[in-house]
């Protein structure tokens, strides 16, 4: 047994391998800081709180400095007639009235004011008639004019407060997206971390059982040549040697590919020695309905749902708003030398604007009961994943038990085979299947604590509390699978 060790350590010094230490907890952590998505979330993170911060200040007054340049030109007819008869009834009038005044002063008689009455009324007339019918007019301009204008809302249905509502709950959605692709992520390193752990096990198994039968077929060829075995009973640990070897070769490319998984993953040139290895908490910290009970406070898919749902009873009070009248002031002053200024207040109801408003408010509210329906069916999902992997994760933790007892008998049996042999009371297949059987146990052993760590992270993550996955490894009670 101790050449056996000594052949496992040649063998995994000998093998490609890492330049430094590194634990789960260390490797969990330099994906969080370092990985694209981390930095991606990151950006969208502060691009949503910086968006909440645009418009936290909306429905303060909106002050616009307005420049105008302009050049015009109009030309136009403008027709004269009512003009000529207005000037030309008002002289008449005049004339009337005066020549009536000098008659009445004078005592002169008619016959000699009427003919001069019509005489100047005629000649009134036709200067008048010199005059033309229209006259054409022609306007040019040529001028810049800075204004400042001034715009407050005063009443808007609620669309402003809703507006910030929403932009601020996007933001709290997009930190609870962060978060829980920071749990997706964790999720990854543990699968990629210790699916390493576990390759390595099968490589050590298989290395183990290469090693040892070799022994036994350098063993069997001594005793061959010695005439206590026959040739048929040396090819059968010939055999067994070649099925060994082939195992270990696939061994060794599943471990290379597991490695490069895992340094692909934290976007390393090399990968390190990992110091966190297989594990199994013989006790358990929460009992099923406890985990039942608490996964809704604390799993961020769920309250990301939650937020959907508020999101879109925001929503609804936004179409209900587009069906209410605004009220707003306003104001403009000009900046030139002239100084006008305008100040008012405006109210503003829309008729018609071929949207039918009504319907939008009903597709809010069925949008907001499709939320909930989806936040139900992913909290019955959820409960789902919980009891299932709550039970593989027992049952991995029940079978370490058996697998640990199974091993000290698989060992005992070997070396009792092996005296056996030796003694010529045995046979070589029961040797072979007595290495097998414990090369076979450990393999068992490593996919167990592979296959209780996954369930343990699968637990964790729908529960909304993977965070917490590092505590396990170094809790008491735990099995190492070295």
């Amino acid at each position: 047994m101790q050449l056996c060790g000594l052949f496992i350590l040649n063998t995994a010094l000998s093998h490609p391998s890492f330049a430094e230490n590194l634990s789960y907890a260390q490797a969990e952590q330099y994906l969080l800081e370092n990985s694209y998505t981390s930095q991606a979330n990151a950006a969208l993170d502060q691009a949503s709180k910086l968006q909440a911060d645009a418009v936290k200040n909306i429905g303060l007054p909106r002050v616009d400095l307005n420049v105008r340049a302009y050049k015009f030109h109009a030309e136009t007819d403008i027709p004269l007639d009512g003009v000529k008869n207005n000037l030309e009834n008002t002289l008449s009038y005049g004339v009337n009235e005066k020549v009536d005044q000098w008659q009445t002063q004078q005592n002169l008689p008619t016959t000699l004011t009427d003919p001069l009455k019509e005489g100047l009324n005629q000649g009134i007339h036709s200067g008048i008639g010199l005059i033309p019918d229209t006259a054409n007019v022609v306007l040019e301009d040529e001028t810049i004019r800075p204004t400042l204008s001034v715009m407050m809302p005063i009443y808007t249905g609620g669309l402003t407060t809703t507006t910030k509502n929403i932009a601020n709950l996007k933001a709290e959605r997009s930190q609870l997206n962060t978060k829980q692709q920071q749990d997706t992520q964790r999720f990854e390193i543990i699968q990629a971390y210790f699916n390493v752990q576990l390759q390595k096990q099968l490589y050590n198994a298989s290395a183990f059982n290469l090693h040892a039968m070799q022994q036994h077929y350098d063993n069997a060829l001594k005793l061959e040549h010695q005439g206590f075995i026959s040739k048929g009973q040396r090819m059968q640990f010939e055999v067994a040697k070649n099925n060994a070897t082939r195992t270990y070769q696939n061994a060794e490319s599943n471990l290379s590919s597991s490695q490069f998984q895992l340094k692909n993953l934290l976007n390393k040139q090399s990968i390190d020695q990992l110091t966190t290895p297989l594990f199994i908490n013989r006790v358990q910290q929460n009992s099923i309905d406890q985990l039942l009970a608490s996964y809704p406070q604390s799993s961020n898919l769920v309250q990301k749902m939650q937020m959907d749902t508020r999101l879109a009873d925001e929503n609804i009070k936004a179409q209900q708003a587009a069906k209410k009248p605004t009220l707003f002031a306003f104001g403009e002053y000009s900046l030139d030398k002239d100084q006008n200024w305008i100040v008012g207040v405006a109210a503003r109801y829309n008729l018609f604007s071929g949207i039918d408003k009504n319907k939008n408010v009903q597709a809010a509210e069925l949008q907001r009961y499709a939320a909930e329906l989806g936040t139900a069916r992913t909290k019955q999902e959820i409960e789902n994943v919980i009891y299932t992997s709550y039970n593989a994760l027992q049952t991995a933790q029940m079978n370490q038990q058996l697998l640990r007892q199974n091993e000290a008998a698989a060992m005992e049996n070997l070396r009792i085979q092996n005296l056996s042999f030796k003694e010529d009371m045995g046979t070589a297949t029961q040797v072979i299947d007595a290495q097998n059987q414990l090369s076979a146990l450990k393999t068992e052993m490593a996919i167990n604590a592979y296959k209780y760590v996954m369930s343990l992270a699968t637990l964790l993550q729908s529960h909304g509390s993977i965070d917490q996955f590092k505590s396990y490894v170094d809790q008491s009670n735990t099995d190492y699978i070295r």
